[in-house]
């Protein structure tokens, strides 16, 4: 969410200077009166942000990476068209299916570029994720990869109104992989891992909430950064002085999406997951709290689960090369349970 902080940083820039002196010279109930239609209009920005998440570019493939792929797309299990990379490995019976974080598509996100550099530089997120290197290292180990764009990204098709649902409606997109994957002739009878991540981790636990019968057979899941959407907007109204703002703010998101906090609620959804799971998070991301993937992690049932924190950052976008970074503990995992 920090594209938020930027566009308060735009918002306030664009009062110039002469402006801010007549603010200053202003009776106080004046200023009072102009910081208040300035937030208004600042939640109103925020709801739009969250509510109609930009596209972030397919800039990279699997060729960068050598590595030989096939584009594919598939139905979603509402029917809509979705985009992705099929990465064979030779001779393998392993398959993992990845997905991606909010605002991101299957190839990551440009946050050294603009407009999405201005929009997280100021949370310490302005730099590039690109997660085709994942792809490699997944190929490497011995597994073929099915790597999709969930619905409203990348370049899959536009749905429920272009709105982010945080994984109530996204959830169709994990379970139509599962469908397409099942229906090719070369991956119906592989063992088959998930590699979720963010929003996608948060659609996965909606997925085996809604649809338990897709999850049969599935061995394991690997979850960086799953995320309460009513915690990431918190955590952001508090960082920009405005922590009392929360129910305002929802009530925008509602007008804009029909979707309120309570049903958006990965932590309540992990209480169905049933395959072993492995969550990873930055324990000082300075847009959520530990206390939110904690629980998570405490409501999953059963004992084959493990959480690893990432230290010595605040940027979650650590979380998302930490795969890159020091992949063993999740390849460990894979190779586990994908016997």
């Amino acid at each position: 969410m920090g594209h938020h902080l930027a566009r308060r940083q735009l918002l306030h820039s664009s009062l110039g200077a002469t402006a801010a002196m007549g603010l200053l010279a202003a009776a106080p109930g004046a200023v009072a009166a102009e910081n208040e239609g300035t937030n208004d209009e600042l939640l109103e920005q925020f709801a739009d942000g969250f509510s109609f998440q930009r596209r972030s570019p397919v800039l990279h493939s699997p060729a960068e990476q050598g590595l030989d792929y096939e584009d594919v797309t598939f139905p979603a299990r509402d029917g809509v068209p979705l985009e992705g990379w099929f990465i064979p490995a030779r001779g393998s019976d392993k398959l993992v299916i990845a997905n991606h974080p909010m605002g991101f598509s299957r190839s990551g996100i440009p946050a050294h570029l603009e407009p999405w550099h201005s929009l997280w530089a100021p949370s310490g997120n302005g730099f590039e994720v690109d997660l085709t290197p994942d792809y490699r290292i997944l190929h490497d180990a011995g597994y073929s990869v099915l790597a999709y764009d969930l619905r409203n990204s990348g370049l899959s098709g536009e749905a429920n109104g272009g709105i982010s649902s945080s994984g109530i409606y996204e959830a169709r997109d994990v379970v139509g992989s599962l469908d397409y994957v099942r229906g090719r002739r070369d991956t119906r009878r592989m063992a088959i891992g998930l590699f979720s991540r963010c929003l996608g981790c948060s659609s996965t636990f909606a997925a085996m909430t809604r649809f338990p019968e897709a999850f049969d057979g599935v061995r394991c899941l690997v979850g960086p950064q799953p995320v309460t959407a009513e915690t990431i907007l918190q955590r952001r109204l508090d960082m920009m002085g405005l922590s009392d703002r929360l129910d305002d703010l929802e009530r925008l998101i509602v007008l804009r999406t029909s979707i309120g906090f309570a049903p958006r609620s990965p932590r309540e959804w992990a209480r169905n997951v049933t395959v072993p799971t492995f969550l990873y998070q930055v324990r000082d991301d300075i847009l959520t709290h530990p206390s939110d993937v904690q629980e998570m992690y405490d409501n999953i049932p059963g004992r084959e689960k493990r959480l690893q924190w990432i230290e010595g950052t605040t940027a979650r976008w650590d979380g998302y090369l930490e795969f890159q970074r020091r992949p063993e503990p999740m390849l460990d995992w894979f190779a586990t349970h994908l016997r």
